[in-house]
């Protein structure tokens, strides 16, 4: 029987799967497919296009790095800022607005008279992380970096942006030819560690806490009202959303193919007792990202003036867009798109124990057990919606010292944190397979002043 295999690698949350489309497929399976195809060609799309400023030739290359069908998507601007995608007769739109990003459209949006406040003013005197100023990178270091980045993609690796803190200071940054400190770059998962962030400012300003249970109207009278704040946090919820990336999965429908991110998670049933397995999910994430929504008012406008106020103003962010779902829910498993700059401030702070510039952002002791292994029967190796090192039998990355932790995404976007050395390392770029983050990491750690 005559196939097509699509090779889609299709990671937006780690996941890897293979997307069939055959003579015999059932309509909804077909339906499902083309779905994908165009709602993950128009959303990236319109993202890479209007926030990272790549050509169209880029965009196209980049997509076909999850499937060779992505080369016929055709795609067309739709008036007032925006991209339509098309594969055989199946369409998808997302809209650009500024400030916000691109959003997958299904009709009247919420999202509509919608403004983003302007991005905090630094000053072009002071070092980063409060202005602008790159300050003194160290000679070493900066050699280093422009070296790896030019080794990785001789290699085919695509890396994209790599910077360097330590002690508070930028000591080294690399970019590849077409992208600067000025280009925001998906980061995929790492929107994850972004929303956690959200979850901890909340919880400062005593909107909730993670010991929280029936946090959701349809959970409240059956098993799922046992379900805590800090479950969904460390992914040991127990629910039974399926991170698969094939058509008509949990995750696919979530993302590609629902108005609201929160439909399909809020609807899994349970299948472990909560706290006592990890499964990672996107969708514990953006269940999460609904009940910052809900706490902060329930509006579009009120969510995107609560990021803009209690998060980008206080760490000085230039270039984050924590982009929404038509319903003004952020979609904060995977579409935060920030500057390599933006992504070291996130660091930071986790570095500071959720200090900014003397203000406390997150609660004290909060990092703390943000980076503790989760208690699971099967793997510890994840905290609050962030990577640890140690945790399990192994380490993940065993060149690295036990105490780092890391925010991760698809296409290896990494911002690993090295409390021992008082250092962060950003890796952003667009590698289809496994890109060295342990000997890279281990090799930028060994240049680093004592």
């Amino acid at each position: 029987m005559k196939r097509i295999l699509i090779a889609v690698l299709l990671l937006p949350c780690l996941g890897l799967a293979y997307l069939w489309i055959a003579e015999d497929m059932a309509p909804g399976d077909l339906a499902a497919g083309l779905g994908l195809a165009t709602g993950l060609g128009a959303k990236l799309a319109c993202s890479s296009q209007y926030l990272s400023g790549f050509d169209q030739q880029t965009i196209e290359d980049d997509l076909a790095t999850y499937s060779p069908l992505m080369r016929s998507v055709r795609y067309a601007a739709l008036p007032g800022g925006g991209v339509e995608a098309t594969l055989y007769g199946a369409s998808a739109q997302a809209r650009y607005r500024p400030g916000l990003g691109c959003t997958l459209e299904f009709g009247p949006s919420a999202l509509q008279g919608v403004t983003a406040p302007a991005a905090p003013v630094v000053s072009a005197g002071l070092p980063w992380p409060l202005g602008s100023a790159q300050g003194q990178p160290d000679a070493r270091v900066q050699a280093l970096l422009q070296a790896m980045l030019q080794r990785d993609n001789a290699a085919g690796l695509q890396t994209r942006a790599l910077l360097v803190v330590q002690d508070g200071a930028m000591v080294g940054e690399a970019y590849a030819p077409g992208i600067d400190r000025n280009t925001p770059l998906l980061g995929w998962s790492m929107g994850k560690t972004v929303t956690a962030i959200m979850v901890g400012r909340l919880q400062a300003m005593g909107l909730i806490q993670p010991d929280e249970s029936a946090l959701f109207a349809a959970w409240r009278n059956d098993e799922r009202a046992a379900i805590t704040l800090q479950n969904m946090l460390q992914m040991t919820s127990g629910l039974g959303f399926v991170e698969d990336y094939v058509p008509g999965s949990d995750a696919t429908r979530m993302l590609f193919m629902s108005p609201t991110v929160v439909t399909v998670p809020l609807a899994s049933p349970l299948r472990h007792p909560p706290g006592t397995h990890f499964y990672y999910s996107s969708g514990s994430t953006n269940l999460l990202a609904s009940l910052v929504f809900d706490r902060v008012g329930g509006t579009p406008q009120k969510m995107v003036d609560f990021f803009s106020r209690e998060i980008a103003t206080p760490l000085r962010l230039q270039g984050t867009y924590l982009e929404m779902d038509a319903s003004g829910v952020p979609v904060g498993s995977s579409f935060v798109y920030a500057i390599a700059r933006d992504w070291a401030r996130f660091g930071q702070l986790l570095l500071d124990a959720g200090l900014v510039n003397g203000q406390r952002l997150l609660p004290e002791g909060w990092v703390a057990q943000a980076v503790q292994p989760n208690g699971s029967a099967n793997d510890g190796r994840y905290g609050y919606q962030l990577w640890l090192n140690d945790g399990a039998d192994e380490l993940n990355w065993p060149s690295l010292p036990k105490t780092v932790y890391a925010m991760l995404g698809n296409r290896e976007q990494v911002v690993m944190m090295v409390p021992s050395r008082r250092a962060l390392v950003v890796r952003l770029g667009w590698s289809a397979g496994e890109y060295p983050v342990d000997t890279n990491v281990a090799e930028i750690l060994a240049a680093l002043a004592p």
